[in-house]
């Protein structure tokens, strides 16, 4: 048996907008952890969501699995096709998938 675990995830780059007092207290919250402000915002909203028993009995619900993608997540420049969407209809338009790393999408110009 092995003496650690190593859990491979896949990563995704998604855009989102935020306040920009919400943006400081992001910054602000990595630096006291020593950590990206990626891993606080994933870390954060999956505490959230595993803390929401309303939440927790909503995903069990049929419902939860037809809800149609409004995070704008960018597809991989990889070579890679475009990842299917969440509800299994077509693509979601920019999405970019990076499978285990992390990368900062170019603005648009």
């Amino acid at each position: 048996m092995p003496l650690i675990e190593i859990n491979q995830v896949r990563l995704v780059s998604a855009t989102i907008r935020v306040e920009s007092a919400t943006a400081t207290l992001i910054d602000q919250y990595a630096t006291f952890l020593h950590a990206s402000a990626d891993d606080v915002v994933d870390k954060a909203l999956n505490y959230v969501f595993s803390k929401d028993r309303e939440f927790q009995e909503y995903l069990k619900t049929a419902q939860s699995s037809r809800v149609v993608p409004t995070l704008r997540v960018r597809r991989a420049v990889n070579g890679d096709g475009p990842e299917p969407s969440v509800n299994g209809g077509r693509p979601v338009a920019g999405v970019e998938v990076a499978d285990g790393i992390r990368r900062a999408a170019a603005p648009k110009a």
